[in-house]
């Protein structure tokens, strides 16, 4: 049985059914493609969501009827227990005159999904900001770049009840929570069902939807159907106009690739700086120096990228206005200074100090021995390996999008959330990755053999 992670059907479905193996993902669409493929019996889903899902894979289908029934509700921090209120009261107030039976029969009720109403907002009284996972259709999705779904109309409904503008964060799911207990967003909604273990965390606003679980496994009934199945090319094209064409979803891809390099390149130059301070540390003969900076060493190098980045934004900048994006940079500039300090220390360790003695002989200091002699020959036997952390780097970025950042590897995600076609998202992604990577290390080389040869030159 396929489940995303976080998800409570694990439960449901336990108590209604007995033993079972439980098959975590990441992603709903990677569950589904488990059952797709025949390496999961079945995923348990949101009734509207599967049969948005059903409609677009025919050899899908859904076992009715639902497990369980059970309120969705909107989270806020324990703080913000007047903003709260102020949402029931808005809940109440669109059940009651019927804009909320409109938005459930224009976003749930259908299949295809209603484009997104146009909702003036004033921002008298500031902005308020909204957190939800854009990955859920019909609840929350992305289209032409700019979220979608009931639950994002619905936030911008409160926001104009409240005579407020609205700021909105796509993020993964399972750091929406944290987002909001760390005061970075004052409310979210994604499909959050009202129970008491998040309630420890957060407090729930009243049920605005009422939702039940299916399960969806394959189409036996048709699995001996012939179908007509194109061709390479075509399902190329097909599959080319699905994931970039549609939509302009292309401009996810270049707008995710740019936020990588700006974070890959501002994070290096700091981590570069960092770095020679680190070496510094490390080369110092003073003990306690070298010890400190033995355990910064060793502490960054042992720290999965992912742990230091939500640690950075969910823990030391928890209060702070500072953007994803300067996170990002400042928790890769350090981990990458620890790396970049050791490849700096094992370069100058491998010029013969006989030089360095010469060249004091004849009349230099110490310092101008270094930069004049050993730092030079340093800088050339540690490029490939700078040049190979650079790259390292930059493929590290991937990880950025559980801080709410929008990079290359969340592009692709939500193009798959929404063409429910993993094969060609990955490989378009993994072929940006490669592409640019090239380049990079090409203007690198490039630098590299130039420099050289003016170094023969002064020879």
């Amino acid at each position: 049985m396929a489940f995303a992670t976080g998800e409570a059907f694990d439960e449901m479905f336990s108590e209604n059914v007995g033993d079972f193996t439980p098959i975590h993902c990441i992603y709903e669409h990677e569950a589904m493609e488990l059952v797709k493929n025949g390496k999961a019996d079945a995923l348990m889903l949101d009734e509207p969501m599967a049969r948005k899902w059903v409609s677009m894979n025919p050899e899908l289908t859904i076992i009715y009827p639902s497990f369980a029934e059970y309120g969705f509700g909107a989270i806020f921090g324990k703080e913000n227990a007047d903003l709260r209120k102020n949402f029931n009261a808005f809940l109440k107030e669109i059940k009651e005159n019927g804009i909320h039976d409109d938005m459930v029969k224009r976003w749930i009720d259908t299949v295809d999904s209603p484009p997104m109403p146009d909702i003036p907002l004033n921002g008298t009284n500031g902005v308020l900001t909204f957190a939800s996972y854009g990955e859920l259709e019909p609840f929350g999705f992305i289209v032409n770049g700019q979220p979608e779904g009931f639950d994002i109309e619905l936030a911008r409904r409160f926001a104009a009840y409240m005579d407020m503008d609205i700021n909105i964060s796509i993020m993964t799911w399972d750091a929406l929570i944290p987002y909001v207990n760390a005061g970075k967003a004052d409310f979210a909604a994604s499909l959050f069902i009202i129970n008491e273990e998040r309630e420890q965390f957060v407090t729930f606003s009243d049920p605005y939807y009422t939702g039940g679980a299916v399960l969806v496994t394959k189409n036996s009934s048709g699995a001996d159907t012939p179908q007509i199945t194109p061709s390479f090319w075509k399902s190329l094209k097909i599959s080319f106009e699905n994931n970039l064409i549609k939509e302009d979803r292309w401009k996810m891809i270049v707008e995710g690739l740019q936020v990588s390099l700006i974070i890959t390149f501002f994070a290096f130059a700091l981590a570069t700086l960092l770095g020679f301070g680190v070496c510094s540390l490390r080369m110092s003969k003073n003990r306690i120096l070298n010890a400190i900076g033995s355990v910064y060493v060793t502490v960054l190098r042992g720290t999965p990228i992912v742990v230091l980045l939500m640690i950075t934004f969910y823990v030391i900048f928890a209060k702070s206005s500072v953007s994803g994006i300067t996170v990002a940079i400042i928790a890769f500039g350090a981990n990458g200074s620890a790396f970049i300090g050791e490849i700096i220390r094992s370069a100058i360790m491998t010029i013969d100090k006989g030089q360095v003695e010469a060249a004091r002989s004849m009349g230099f200091s110490k310092t101008g021995a270094f930069f004049t002699v050993t730092f030079p020959q340093a800088v050339r036997v540690a490029f490939p390996t700078y040049i190979s952390e650079f790259v390292s780097t930059f493929k590290e970025t991937a990880v950025v999008g559980y801080i709410s950042i929008m990079d290359l590897t969340k592009a692709g995600d939500i193009i798959r959330s929404r063409t429910y076609d993993s094969f060609f998202p990955l490989i378009m992604v993994a072929l940006v990755y490669l592409l640019a990577a090239s380049v990079i290390i090409w203007i690198f080389n490039l630098i590299n053999s130039k420099t050289n040869k003016r170094l023969r030159r002064a020879k």
